[in-house]
């Protein structure tokens, strides 16, 4: 659920426009291919394909030797992802108040992972026995109440009566470190912390970083703090957390060398289950190009190699139980590579996603045997969770009330005036997307024609590549030619675009109006997620696969759009081709015409005037799908139609990153070279002339 007044757009179409089933001709699917589900069924092909050359590359792990090259570069391909760590600084770690209870006691601690960038935590702490304690660092799940959830709390206090130190911290976006807090509502502006995840990961990822670089830092510096606590034996540390902090778990253990035993919770599982399933899970559950990388989940197995690592499952938690096994199993080859074949194992239990007792008990065991050299089979007690008030570091509950400073989101700033490396050429943002343009016109299919007397309408497609249909319709004037052509592309589809077409036919132009991948009879119908997502992430699914691939969607769009530019020049009654983006077709019709010499005239309606429009905001809608990982490290968008060949650049009511008009003398400053104006009520060509 997100904030209450992003409101979606709403788009009415033109009176005069033609039945859906005229304009929308392919009912549903093309040779068995439910068109509402090709793009993500595309990308999801690319992965698995990527998957498979992965699968190779790990069977040929045989030797200590394979196994200690490959957590190397596993390693150095997680960093690459995320982006480098910053540089360590004081944590300037203060108590400001201590819970007492019988047998345990419990701080309420406040260190900064990064100078100003404050983070909450509570340190359980044993009342019992003699330090130095083993200790356990456990990252949270996406939970309501952050650390003070119940489950939470029962696993830390448990470890506390156990004689282990305990640290929790509130990860960004829940508990006291709301990223996009609400003074008025006292909320956050989007309510759920993986909705919060997503927004600023998208930021993130433009800069070059991925929201995680954020999140284990704090996990980092978490562990800091805890190995700096004299009543820690700093060779007796283990790392647990479930779903959000299962994830944290596997991250943090691949990087981290201070942990001697891990034990991830209802996370693992292996991406092809994933893409069966649940498909790609918040932004800071993703760090493209992972799986260009060839990298999986058994990856952060192996990279934590050849350490003591349970992996705990739940048979019917929505991370697959089959791909959990089977991330099991390829870790256990891999230890046993490295003899250390006891030193991995997989619990199970028949319950559903959480930290449950089945799965906190067999971890009592796991650390008990690694960290105090018996397995610890005590039954785990009752326990009275604390208030969540109660276990509170700031007086309001937030940090951003109570002690303001850096936020992801100003600390993304920074970063995005760091990180500039511009490209001096569109050619390297050719190689930096993957961008294939076509070389010769593809082959069109047929189905039929429509004759409104004044014109004509030929309905037809084109495979741009397999798996990919491009349903299309070509208005064509009743007068003899040759004729401007013009290439309509809208993120709301052709259909809602005839009334534009009907206006540049009836001046003589040849349209091509087209359905790119994943809009129009090819939009993604279903719920994403399970919820309502889509309204203001789009196909999150398919832009964050394309993006584990190495390939955004963007670019995927832009050769469709260049395969559209092929189609209409090579026509003889085409004198030139002007190509009319509107809404979230103008980035791909960007890249198209920074890439494609063909295209004369550039129109461009209720385009996204910068990447940088998105990181500067806090809150954007409906740009997941014309990102580019890394973009802003080297360019933006009017850089794009700075390299551009068309005589004319042509932008129409430019908008920013929540869809909403920007000031014209802003989008002149962005754009000095562009004609930039207002679309005016009456004909369309009065304006376009």
């Amino acid at each position: 659920m997100l904030a209450r007044f992003l409101i979606p757009v709403a788009v009415a179409l033109s009176a005069t426009a033609q039945s859906t089933s005229e304009l929308n001709f392919l009912s549903g699917q093309v040779d068995g291919r439910q068109l509402t589900r090709m793009l993500p069924e595309f990308v999801k092909a690319k992965a698995k394909a990527q998957l498979a050359t992965r699968k190779t590359a790990v069977d040929a792990v045989r030797t200590a030797e394979d196994a200690t090259k490959r957590r190397a570069y596993v390693r150095r391909k997680i960093m690459d992802a995320i982006g480098p760590f910053p540089e360590k600084t004081p944590l300037n770690a203060k108590t400001v108040a201590v819970i007492d209870r019988p047998d345990h006691r419990v701080e309420k601690v406040i260190f900064e992972s990064q100078p100003g960038f404050h983070v909450t935590a509570n340190l359980y702490l044993p009342k019992s026995g003699s330090g130095p304690f083993p200790a356990i660092l456990f990252p949270l799940g996406h939970e309501e109440g952050a650390k003070s959830h119940f489950a939470w709390q029962h696993v830390l206090i448990s470890f506390a009566r156990r004689g282990y130190v305990a640290l929790a911290w509130d990860t960004i976006g829940q508990g006291e470190r709301v990223q996009l807090w609400d003074a008025d509502f006292k909320e956050s502006k989007v309510i759920r912390s993986t909705t919060e995840h997503t927004i600023i990961g998208l930021q993130n990822l433009l800069v070059g970083d991925a929201l995680a670089r954020y999140t284990i830092w704090d996990g980092i510096r978490a562990l800091d703090y805890l190995l700096s606590r004299p009543e820690v034996d700093k060779n007796r540390v283990g790392l647990t957390g479930n779903s959000g902090g299962g994830t944290h778990t596997a991250y943090i253990g691949a990087l981290e060398d201070r942990i001697q035993v891990a034990a991830p919770s209802c996370y693992l599982t292996g991406w092809g289950r994933l893409l069966d399933t649940i498909g790609p899970q918040d932004a800071e559950q993703c760090m493209p190009p992972f799986l260009a990388d060839g990298l999986d989940h058994a990856d952060f197995v192996l990279a934590f190699a050849p350490r003591p690592y349970l992996v705990l499952s739940a048979v019917r938690d929505f991370f697959s139980i089959q791909g959990a096994r089977a991330t099991h199993a390829e870790a256990q080859r891999l230890y046993d590579s490295l003899g250390a074949a006891n030193k991995i194992a997989m619990f199970e239990a028949d319950d559903g996603h959480g930290y449950t007792l089945p799965r906190r008990e067999a971890a009592y065991r796991w650390f008990g045997q690694w960290l105090n050299g018996s397995e610890d089979r005590r039954p785990e007690d009752p326990v009275s969770p604390a208030h969540e008030q109660d276990l509170w570091c700031t007086p309001t509950g937030q940090v951003a009330t109570s002690l303001g400073g850096e936020t992801v989101f100003s600390l993304n700033q920074k970063r995005l005036a760091e990180r500039r490396a511009p490209f001096s050429s569109a050619e390297h943002v050719r190689t930096f997307v993957s961008y294939n343009g076509p070389l010769s016109a593809p082959r069109t299919q047929s189905f039929g024609v429509l004759d409104k007397g004044s014109y004509r309408i030929e309905k037809f497609t084109w495979a741009p590549e397999p798996g990919i249909t491009i349903p299309a319709l070509l208005y064509l004037p009743s007068s003899g030619g040759p004729h401007e052509g013009v290439i309509l592309v809208s993120s709301l589809g052709k259909a809602a675009s005839h009334a534009d077409a009907e206006q540049l036919v009836a001046a003589g132009k040849t349209v091509l109006s087209a359905d790119l991948r994943g809009y129009g009879e090819t939009r993604m119908a279903s719920d994403n997620n399970g919820s309502d997502w889509p309204r203001y992430f789009g196909d999150y699914e398919s832009a964050m696969t394309a993006m584990l691939t190495g390939k955004p969607v963007v670019a995927m769009r832009a050769e469709d759009i260049a395969g559209a530019v092929s189609i209409l020049s090579s026509r003889q009654d085409v004198s030139s081709v002007t190509v009319f983006a509107k809404y979230g077709a103008t980035v791909p019709a960007l890249y198209a015409a920074a890439l494609e010499p063909k295209i004369a005239r550039l129109w461009l309606e209720r385009g996204l005037i910068s990447y940088e429009d998105v990181v500067r905001n806090k809150i954007h809608k409906l740009q997941w799908e014309n990102a580019a990982h890394g973009a802003l490290r080297h360019y933006d968008l009017p850089q794009l139609a700075r390299w551009s060949q068309a005589r004319e650049v042509r932008l129409i009511d430019s908008v920013d990153s929540m869809g909403q008009l920007v000031k014209i003398d802003e989008a002149r400053k962005a754009y000095p070279a562009a004609n930039v104006m207002r679309r005016r009520s009456g004909p369309l060509m009065e304006y376009l002339r």
